[in-house]
């Protein structure tokens, strides 16, 4: 088995590639996902959550309020890392049992958003980083998601700079460009990917 950590701002077209990836045969461990699973109504994490923060973070039917929450911690250093204190272990557990059922030679994606902001670039046997330029970033989140451009703003410096997150990269996916320059790009780092994996069976 060869475990990839995948990582890349916000706005970089990181699904898009985890997409490609899955089309190609990747088993993938999609840590926003889970992170969402694991704070779902009846969840320890989702008591934890209302604890830390209070019923106001929480919608009328009682699922956890996502743009309020947002809204309170990516303008607050001290509140994201609380938040992320709550759901981080809880995350990484359910990522290590998913792990657990792939095969020995298959190639594991985990598409980890917060991978270089929080170290864990020395889990993965290699680290996979889509990068585009902020200004890129800052262009798909508003014209393409709708996204206020103080909140995309404030999103992006809440995450790590594209220096540090080239920093930790085994392999650069560039995506700077348009979508069709990007498939043959992500091909080329499978095949990679499956040399590896075929290596350390």
């Amino acid at each position: 088995m060869l475990k990839v950590g995948l990582t890349g701002g916000i706005g970089a077209g990181k699904s898009e590639v985890s997409r490609l990836f899955v089309s190609y045969g990747a088993v993938l461990i999609d840590a926003d996902k889970i992170a969402r699973e694991v704070v779902e109504p009846g969840t320890p994490g989702l008591a934890a959550i209302v604890e830390e923060f209070g019923a106001d973070v929480l919608t009328p039917e009682g699922a956890l309020d996502r743009p309020r929450l947002g809204s309170l911690v990516f303008a607050d250093a001290d509140r994201l890392a609380a938040l992320n204190a709550i759901v981080h272990p809880l995350v990484g557990a359910r990522s290590a049992e998913l792990e657990q059922l792939a095969g020995p030679g298959d190639v594991v994606i985990h598409d980890v958003p917060l991978l270089t902001e929080n170290g864990l670039a020395p889990l993965y046997d290699l680290v996979v980083v889509v990068d585009a330029a902020p200004e890129t970033q800052l262009d798909r989140l508003v014209r393409l998601r709708g996204m206020d451009e103080t909140e995309a703003r404030n999103r992006m410096a809440a995450q790590a700079g594209r220096e540090q997150r080239r920093a930790v990269a085994d392999l650069v996916i560039d995506n700077d460009g348009p979508l069709e320059a990007l498939e043959p790009q992500v091909r080329k780092v499978w095949e990679q990917l499956r040399e590896r994996a075929a290596e350390s069976r």
